[in-house]
């Protein structure tokens, strides 16, 4: 177990590293201040960092979208496990332990929940996916969002669509992100939601 929470500490660390390259422009021939503005409000800055921190919008657009990427799929996983939706079989056959024995839950009333039951070559497995899609295939130094696999294998080539696209992506992240906040805040207070069921 200490050599998974070593890994994922070690995999995690490339989040916070400078960009070693060059900063190039978005590769999405969109204006990215007109990506994510909800009206009434428009460009929602409170604490001012436009005009304060200009050079950093870049980086904390990326980090909101990868983000927002991420609590898009915690969601969907924790509706569909919690409604005992799971994989045949085992995750450890000779643990004798299948994906049905993992609790559904994000905390479970333990520290990390369903996770502490899974084996530690699982989650070794887990983080060295994650590790190679963070360095590899989606890296942290790209910030443009766009990383040519397109929407459902088709490129967008028309800029109105792919900003219309863009900026749903935007939003719903930003939905999925205080869903699954909620859900965690649910799970710990118990009862019953219509979507997961009891908690």
């Amino acid at each position: 177990m200490k050599l998974a929470v070593a890994s994922f500490l070690l995999g995690s660390v490339a989040a916070f590293a400078p960009s070693q390259v060059a900063r190039t422009s978005t590769k999405l021939a969109v204006n990215e201040l007109d990506l994510g503005v909800t009206e009434p409000l428009g460009v929602y800055d409170p604490l001012g960092w436009l005009e304060t921190e200009p050079e950093s919008f870049e980086r904390r657009r990326a980090v909101e979208r990868k983000h927002g990427r991420i609590c898009m799929i915690a969601l969907i996983g924790q509706v569909v496990h919690a409604n005992g939706i799971v994989f045949d079989g085992y995750i450890s056959k000779s643990m004798g332990l299948k994906f049905s024995d993992i609790d559904p839950s994000c905390v479970g009333g333990k520290v990390l929940g369903g996770l502490t039951a899974i084996p530690t070559a699982g989650l070794v497995q887990i983080l060295l996916l994650m590790g190679l899609i963070e360095l590899a295939w989606l890296p942290a130094s790209d910030y443009s969002g766009d990383y040519g696999v397109g929407w459902f294998g088709e490129d967008i080539e028309d800029p109105e669509i792919k900003a219309r696209k863009l900026n749903a992506e935007l939003n719903n992240g930003r939905a999925a992100q205080l869903g699954i906040l909620g859900l965690m805040v649910h799970e710990q207070l118990g009862g019953e939601l219509p979507i997961v069921g009891q908690m």
